[in-house]
C-alpha cells in the first residue's frame, strides 16, 4: 500500500507559479513511477506529467511542455510539479498517482492521492 497526499494548490493569477508536492508513505517510493493528472470542471481527468522511478524518463502532455516541470526526491518520498506561466485553462484538481511502470495511461496507476485544487484567475 502507498499513501499519497498532495499539497501546494491554491489561487493564482495568470502568469503566476505554483509548486505542487505529493508526499508518499508506505511501500518503497522508489519502486514506482509517478504521475500528475488533472481534472478541470466538467471534463475528464487527463494526464499532465510523469516521471520514472529514478528520473531517467519524463513525459508531459503537450499543453504544459515548457511551463511545467516534474521532479522527485526519493530520499524525501516526494514528487513535485513546478507550474510556471499558469493559464486559466490550467484550473483543475491535480492528482498525483503511482504506477509500477512509466505511463501516461490512467489505468496503469494503482495508487492515487485525494487531489489539490489549482485555480488560475485571468
Amino acid at each position: 500500500q502507498l499513501q499519497l497526499v498532495e499539497s501546494g494548490g491554491g489561487l493564482v493569477q495568470a502568469g503566476g507559479s505554483l509548486r505542487l508536492s505529493c508526499a508518499a508513505s508506505g511501500r518503497s517510493f522508489s519502486s514506482y513511477g509517478m504521475g500528475w493528472f488533472r481534472q478541470a470542471p466538467g471534463k475528464e481527468r487527463e494526464f499532465a506529467a510523469s516521471i520514472s522511478r529514478f528520473s531517467g524518463n519524463i513525459d508531459y502532455v503537450e499543453s504544459v511542455k515548457g511551463r511545467f516541470t516534474i521532479s522527485r526526491d526519493n530520499a524525501k518520498n516526494t514528487v513535485y510539479l513546478q507550474m510556471n506561466n499558469l493559464k486559466p485553462e490550467d484550473t483543475a484538481v491535480y492528482y498525483c498517482a503511482a504506477t509500477p511502470n512509466f505511463s501516461r495511461q490512467q489505468r496503469a496507476y494503482v495508487y492515487w492521492g485525494q487531489g489539490t485544487q489549482v485555480t488560475v484567475s485571468s
